[in-house]
């Protein structure tokens, strides 16, 4: 992380009586960037239940990472008062020499850096939260902290977040906006539901929107009978093994064609000459798949579920849950409204400005550190040439909350 000096701008200004102060931590700053998305949410507002809602939030402080030639980060300063720091220290303590904010947003998203032998972007997340925490211990307190999207590419280093926050005692929310943006239809799965298997159908590259998918079905099934118990046992393979897998059981393809009957984006000769067509049946849906995979898991209640990356097939994300005592799936479509407003990044930020105002998270960081563990999980697999792999490090137990969180207006 390259140092710098901070850049011209006024200083900030003292929030309103009442306002909370928010540093934010990101990796880059630049129009359709996460931070653009997230920050700019706490800066001018957001429409919030058939209204405009004004956080009462100020961003006094950023720490940025990178600076490309469509930067945004100096505008941004410039236009709303608050000061750029090199470091992320001094950004937590306003150049002063204690903490200074009431909240830290950490965005590790987008930006030049480099992948490993999984095809993980090595996004410093784990390390702007590790940054963030040594102020907390070296100045005696500690503030509410949202980490976007995974905790880390590798589960240790998520566990070891945290870890840290249960035992500096602050409140930590992370993850991505699908759990908690609008569902087609508007539905959820019963609490304490049994659950007897899930299917998620999702689009897009490995490891951003496999991570995407997999954190909207576990918030679903995190709802099931029990409670969550953590996961044993996941497998990943490619290619044709996905149709074969399907031919043999290890996934349904009635829940297949339940998740695909949400979507409303089917490719295929829906594209060329309009008819609709049964994808879940017959072979079309292997010959216009690119390069599918299938992320299967066994949970330690014995809960499977497989998560079908179909490039080519759709472009939305849509989930089938076989309930028992229920004749036919619940399913569903985890709606994300277009560029250039994306709301449902509007719907993340609002359970942010709530954390940050109650000092309690809605919903548990342990969603997001099981799902960093899958992904990676599964990836490994992948690596070993699709071998099931035993995960008793997954043993990882939380309660979902009773209310469903997603957005409903």
């Amino acid at each position: 992380m390259r140092s710098r000096k901070p850049i011209d701008a006024p200083p900030p200004a003292d929030p309103a009586p009442g306002r909370k102060r928010m540093a934010i931590v990101t990796t880059i700053w630049k129009y359709l960037s996460h931070a653009q998305h997230m920050g700019d949410r706490f800066l001018v507002g957001y429409p919030m239940d058939g209204a405009w809602k004004t956080p009462d939030v100020e961003v006094v402080s950023l720490y940025v990472d990178q600076k490309p030639a469509d930067d945004q980060s100096a505008e941004r300063a410039a236009s709303f008062g608050f000061q750029i720091y090199p470091t992320i220290a001094e950004a937590l303590r306003c150049g002063g020499d204690k903490l200074a904010v009431d909240a830290v947003l950490i965005i590790g998203e987008h930006g030049d850096y480099p992948r490993n032998e999984k095809g993980q972007v090595l996004y410093p997340r784990y390390e702007f939260f590790k940054q963030t925490v040594d102020v907390f211990e070296a100045d005696g307190r500690a503030v509410p902290v949202f980490n976007d999207k995974h905790l880390s590419y590798s589960f240790a280093k998520a566990k070891a977040m945290v870890d840290a926050s249960k035992r500096l005692n602050f409140p930590f929310l992370a993850g991505s906006s699908l759990p908690v943006t609008w569902r087609l239809p508007s539905v959820d799965l019963p609490y304490g539901a049994e659950v007897e298997d899930a299917l998620m159908v999702g689009v897009g590259g490995s490891d951003p929107m496999d991570y995407h998918a997999l954190e909207a079905m576990q918030c679903v099934l995190e709802r099931r009978r029990g409670g969550e118990t953590g996961v044993r046992r996941v497998q990943m393979v490619t290619g044709d093994a996905v149709w074969k897998a399907g031919a043999e059981g290890r996934w349904s393809r009635e829940l297949l064609g339940a998740a695909l009957s949400r979507t409303d984006s089917l490719q295929g000769l829906t594209v060329v000459d309009g008819r609709t067509q049964a994808l879940a049946e017959g072979d079309e849906i292997a010959r216009i798949a690119q390069d599918p995979a299938a992320y299967m898991i066994e949970y330690n209640d014995g809960t499977r579920a497989t998560l079908l990356m179909l490039n080519g097939v759709l472009r939305d994300f849509n989930l089938a849950v076989r309930v028992k005592g229920r004749p036919d799936p619940l399913s569903m479509q985890f709606l994300l409204p277009p560029d250039p407003n994306v709301a449902y990044s509007a719907q993340l930020m609002n359970h942010v400005d709530r954390m940050i105002q109650t000092g309690r998270a809605g919903y548990p960081v342990e969603r997001t550190m099981l799902i960093c563990g899958v992904l990676e999980s599964c990836l490994d697999s992948r690596m070993d040439g699709g071998k099931p792999l035993e995960t008793p490090f997954l043993d990882v137990r939380y309660e979902s909350p009773r209310e469903s969180l997603f957005a409903r207006t």
